[in-house]
């Protein structure tokens, strides 16, 4: 049976992606010898970082004076890396879901935190709109899509302080202005290769402003005077992200691709909307993801939540259970995913629905 794979994370990867970096861990460049057995250091595997960073630079139009890295440790390390780099004095946060709330954990650590905002009180279903971040704060941090909850920050912010952005799960999705930032960083696994590697996109000038000794393999000035190769870089999952590179080159950038997603979500979204046995869990429109679509039985049909499930599974629709800090279902619907396959669950919904 063809599966339909709605999952948060490890997730959906383009079959691009996955043919050609299948070959290459069979045989890289008809050498003989694995993608996951060659030096960092040889000609092969520089050829295939220096591609990726220019094509992260070229789809997101970054401009000069920005480094991108590829970095171990997962969007998690950048929690501690990036107060360690840049929280000095005072850094300030938006606290819009569980990834954010680790990353104020784990600033506290370092200094002074400011949460201008949150949206804990209603369990992360909507994000906070009436907030002032300090004007003597070191940073302000957003999280700008959150997986578990389903929210979205969908435009660039207009900010006097320097901003670093966690978009581990929505790197790609649309068109932004990078100059804004001064760092945008995530996980690979959402949009953009298997797990094991971070992206970081840094200002170069933003750094060396903290009184601390950083040690060496947690400075990100370490990282970009050795181009992500001070040890040993997780070459198979950067391989398999210059193949995502690629792909989305191919299909147009990411214009293109921003279209398709709008057009994914909205198929979705106006299918919950219009099926009386569900309901969205974000209220706000304009709040609701474009990535993960989260939604729950209506009431008067809760009783037949598991029952969906077990329809859903019996179709192939697999990864749908929401999180189990909230329940219902999610829908993660990353730039890889076809609307094909949401039109199999929409379809499911309905059918579902007339059964019902």
């Amino acid at each position: 049976m063809k599966k339909y794979n709605f999952s948060a994370g490890p997730s959906i990867l383009s079959p691009y992606t996955i043919e050609n970096t299948a070959k290459g861990i069979l045989n890289l460049n008809d050498s003989g010898l694995s993608v996951m057995e060659i030096s960092h250091r040889s000609k092969d595997f520089i050829a295939i970082l220096a591609e990726a960073q220019e094509l992260f630079k070229e789809l997101l139009r970054i401009p000069d004076g920005y480094s991108v890295l590829f970095l171990h440790g997962g969007a998690s390390l950048q929690f501690a890396m990036i107060p360690y780099n840049y929280l000095n004095k005072k850094a300030a946060y938006l606290d819009t879901g569980t990834w954010a709330a680790n990353a104020i954990k784990e600033a506290k650590l370092f200094g002074e935190v400011a949460v201008v905002g949150s949206s804990k009180d209603k369990i992360y279903n909507y994000i906070p709109k009436d907030y002032t971040v300090p004007a003597d704060a070191d940073y302000f941090h957003i999280t700008t899509n959150n997986t578990i909850y389903g929210t979205e920050i969908k435009k660039d912010l207009d900010c006097k302080v320097p901003l670093i952005a966690d978009m581990s799960s929505d790197i790609f999705s649309r068109p932004m202005d990078v100059s804004k930032y001064t760092m945008i960083y995530g996980g690979a696994q959402k949009n953009l290769a298997p797990a094991g590697v971070a992206f970081v996109i840094i200002k170069n000038d933003s750094l060396g402003k903290v009184d601390r000794a950083i040690p060496t393999m947690l400075s990100y000035a370490t990282h970009i005077e050795k181009d992500s190769m001070f040890n040993t870089p997780p070459c198979l999952s950067i391989y398999a992200a210059l193949h995502t590179l690629r792909w989305y080159k191919q299909i147009g950038g990411i214009e293109v691709m921003y279209k398709a997603n709008l057009k994914k979500a909205a198929l979705l979204y106006d299918e919950i909307e219009r099926n009386k046995m569900f309901v969205a869990n974000i209220p706000n429109v304009e709040d609701r993801s474009i990535m993960n679509v989260t939604f729950v039985m209506s009431e008067a049909y809760k009783e037949k939540e598991a029952d969906f499930a077990k329809f859903a599974s019996s179709l192939g629709i697999v990864g749908i259970a929401g999180h189990r800090s909230i329940g219902g279902f999610r829908a993660s619907i990353y730039n890889a995913m076809p609307i094909e396959t949401v039109a199999v669950l929409t379809n499911a919904m309905k059918e579902f629905e007339s059964k019902n």
